[in-house]
């Protein structure tokens, strides 16, 4: 039986576009990622992958390939055997930026709210620092590629720091250049004051190194999981407060569970729907601390018993004399 061509591996023709085998690939991917699939024989058939894909995406290179395959002296159009490449790494390795948009932000592989989408970038060429423009080793001790992932943290997380543990089976590439798979706890700690979208680095938790090379770096970026009623902008934190019409119109203290924790507050005599109240310090605690915005939303009670209709009632003839603009 006859070798298969890269153009076999993906299941395209040979005159196939670019979106047609962007699309047969990420098909595949999704299909035989260890993670997902039963195969038993899926690492080699993702590594497989990668290498036909790294090549025929690139438009230099798959010029090249098929010169070589339509060239019946070359002997090497063969899946193994194009520029030097074997079956666990393709010439020059996937970064993230280009996993990220194949696929967007898809699903975390794993859990404590961790997402790894660029696990994938371990399957093609290694991807380490070492490596030349052309695919090959300047040396035999490469570093290992860094990668980067998301952590999703509680907000009350940034306010005190904690520790957090993560899962992850992650592909390490073994002396003879293939890839097989660990699993892996980490312990993450959550700085106090960290801002969403900064990163947290975890040396030597990257891509596995190349003939005995140190490995590379996991760098995570922070998001920030919080209540509905919140929103965050850079460590300032806006919180949106109910309040009863009494409690705005008299400018009462009323008592606010915030990420600050429990605070006491004196609201401003007559104050409006979508006031602000500032409370200085009290916004994530970064090396310049944050402040808190309190957003005071004014709720009318229900009228469900005869008392609070006849209040109502007494409310509207004490303010019969104001004008309303509508």
């Amino acid at each position: 039986m006859a070798e298969k061509n890269y153009y076999d591996i993906l299941g395209v023709k040979k005159d196939a576009t670019d979106a047609e085998i962007k699309k047969k690939y990420r098909k595949l991917v999704r299909q035989y990622h260890p993670d997902v699939s039963d195969d038993p024989d899926a690492d080699n058939k993702i590594a497989e992958i990668n290498n036909a894909y790294e090549t025929i995406r690139d438009k230099d290179k798959r010029a090249e390939y098929d010169a070589m395959l339509n060239n019946p002296f070359a002997g090497q159009g063969g899946a193994g055997g194009f520029g030097g490449q074997s079956a666990s790494g393709g010439q020059g390795g996937f970064r993230w930026e280009d996993i990220k948009d194949q696929f967007g932000e898809g699903q975390a592989y794993g859990d404590g709210g961790f997402r790894f989408d660029d696990i994938f970038s371990a399957f093609g060429g290694g991807g380490a620092r070492g490596q030349s423009q052309q695919g090959g080793f300047r040396s035999q001790n490469s570093q290992g590629q860094d990668q980067h992932a998301e952590i999703t943290v509680d907000l009350s997380s940034v306010y005190s720091g904690d520790d957090y543990s993560i899962k992850l089976n992650v592909p390490v590439r073994q002396p003879n250049g293939s890839v097989d798979y660990e699993n892996k706890t980490l312990k993450i700690k959550i700085p106090k004051g960290i801002t969403d979208g900064k990163q947290i680095r975890l040396a030597g938790q990257g891509a596995a190194g190349v003939g005995g090379g140190k490995n590379g770096d996991l760098f995570l970026k922070v998001k920030i999981r919080h209540a509905d009623n919140i929103r965050i902008e850079g460590a300032d934190v806006y919180q949106t407060v109910n309040v009863a019409p009494w409690e705005a119109a008299l400018g009462e203290k009323i008592n606010v569970s915030t990420p600050a924790g429990t605070l006491g507050v004196t609201i401003p005599k007559n104050s409006k729907s979508g006031s602000n109240l500032r409370l200085r310090g009290k916004g994530i605690p970064a090396k310049q601390a944050g402040d808190l915005y309190l957003t005071l939303n004014i709720v009318n009670p229900d009228i469900s018993s005869e008392s609070a209709t006849k209040a109502y009632e007494q409310l509207k003839e004490a303010f019969a004399e104001t004008n309303i603009s509508r």
